[in-house]
């Protein structure tokens, strides 16, 4: 019988114990996902390279391996103000804490250096169960005009083995539609903006076409002869946005580049209480500006470098 890419369930969930089975349940761990990518093993070949008196391939040892997972998800909150969302538990493996706040109830999501979490991700491809170990992985947020918002996800993990094994019912209710990118559904681009308890105050907003953030975490694995890890070591924020600026707002925004100045960035995605999402950003360097032909329009661009302040602050998503 032939077998389907669409048949596939995925599952993830945080590990008590780095590189412990945490048995992730399709009642409560399953993932609504899109644009899915399963590296079953990545492999180091040693190739034997045998000198022999005739022409042809040597086999190679399979030596350290690792798997690879990627896919998308949308960017939504629970639907329930204080309820975290179920993409909370992949932005933990991705060396992001996750925070849940009262008054107004809320739930926050900000870098951590210190304290990383791993998870679990059992990716059943019809038939196949592949077991993800240990996994950690970097994101890329996308929240761009006439799209959705979505979280693009690669995660780097230990070989937890294979199985026949069938699919499992896959509760996927708690994930909710998320709104798309128009004008009715966003406060558009905010610089100089402040964050407080769920809610931006302040700045200047700019038409924009939305922007891109890279979370940039550098996932590595590390073998060894009594032991292997994957490991999260350091982290470079990246992003890009397109501005609609008057030619004095361009004047401004190059001095601004010249002075290498910082400066907050805030987008808000959504309007009902339970399926907001803010994005904010403190410290945001603007650099390499470029102008953009976008349907005749004359738009300018930005690449945006995300520092930290005190440290472990350069990003947070608050669903509210």
């Amino acid at each position: 019988m032939p077998r389907y890419a669409r048949n596939a369930v995925i599952l993830a969930k945080i590990e008590t114990t780095v590189g412990t089975d945490a048995v992730p349940d399709g009642a409560t761990d399953a993932l609504l996902v899109s644009e899915l990518s399963i590296t079953p093993l990545d492999a180091t070949n040693v190739d034997l390279a045998y000198i022999r008196p005739y022409f042809g391939s040597s086999p190679q040892l399979v030596a350290t391996a690792t798997k690879k997972i990627s896919f998308t998800v949308d960017l939504a909150g629970s639907g329930a103000a204080g309820t975290a969302p179920r993409l909370g538990s992949l932005l933990q493996g991705c060396a992001m804490a996750e925070a849940v706040l009262a008054t107004p109830a809320r739930v926050e999501y900000t870098p951590v250096s210190t304290g990383l979490k791993t998870l679990t991700i059992y990716a059943y491809d019809d038939g196949v169960l592949h077991k993800y170990l240990a996994a950690m992985g970097t994101a890329k947020l996308g929240a761009q005009v006439s799209d959705r918002p979505k979280l693009q996800f690669e995660f780097t993990a230990l070989d937890g083995g294979e199985t026949a094994a069938a699919n499992p019912a896959a509760t996927l209710t708690a994930w909710k539609t998320p709104v798309a990118m128009t004008k009715a559904n966003v406060v558009d681009i905010t610089l100089g903006a402040t964050y407080a308890t769920g809610a931006i105050t302040g700045g200047t907003v700019y038409p924009s076409r939305g922007l891109d953030i890279d979370i940039g975490n550098s996932v590595q694995y590390t073998p060894m002869l009594s032991g292997e890890s994957v490991d999260i070591t350091d982290r470079q924020m990246a992003g890009s946005v397109l501005l609609d600026l008057s030619a004095a707002q361009e004047v401004t925004f190059m001095g601004t580049v010249k002075a290498n100045a910082l400066q907050s960035v805030a987008l808000t995605i959504g309007t009902a209480t339970g399926y907001k999402a803010i994005l904010f950003a403190p410290q945001v360097q603007l650099i390499n500006p470029s102008k953009q032909d976008v349907n005749g329009r004359r738009l300018i661009g930005f690449d945006m470098r995300l520092v930290p302040s005190a440290g472990n602050d350069e990003l947070r998503i608050a669903f509210v």
